[in-house]
C-alpha cells in the first residue's frame, strides 16, 4: 500500500511505497489517491509540453545567433551539436513527409 504525506489542507501533497515519519497508509483503490495520481499526470503532461516549446525556441535562438555569427556552430559542445543535427535531420523528415501542405494551403 502507499503511504501518503497530507498539506496543511488535508489533502495529499506526496506519495512514497515505504513507511515513514508524518505519512499515512492509504488503500491503492481510494479514490482521493486516484485523483492525485490523475492530477500530476496532468500537470506532467502540461509541463512536457511547455518543455518542447521551449526546446523549439532555444534551436531558433541558436539559428538566430549562428546566422549572425555571434557564435559558430563549432562552439557548442559536440553533444549540443549532435542532438541540434539529430533534432534538425527529424523536423527535415518530418517536413518531407507532409507532401500536401499545411491545411490551409489551396491544391
Amino acid at each position: 500500500m502507499p503511504y501518503i504525506r497530507r498539506d496543511e489542507q488535508g489533502l495529499i501533497a506526496a506519495i512514497q511505497l515505504e513507511p515513514g515519519d508524518g505519512l499515512e497508509e492509504l488503500p491503492s483503490s481510494s479514490q482521493e489517491l486516484i485523483d492525485f495520481m490523475n492530477r500530476m499526470g496532468l500537470e506532467q503532461d502540461t509541463l512536457q509540453q511547455s518543455d518542447m516549446r521551449l526546446v523549439r525556441v532555444l534551436e531558433d535562438l541558436i539559428d538566430l545567433l549562428i546566422d549572425r555569427d555571434v557564435i559558430r556552430f563549432t562552439d557548442l559542445p559536440l553533444p549540443a551539436q549532435e542532438k541540434l543535427m539529430e533534432r534538425r535531420s527529424m523536423r527535415q523528415s518530418l517536413g518531407a513527409l507532409d507532401l500536401l501542405g499545411g491545411a490551409n494551403e489551396t491544391i
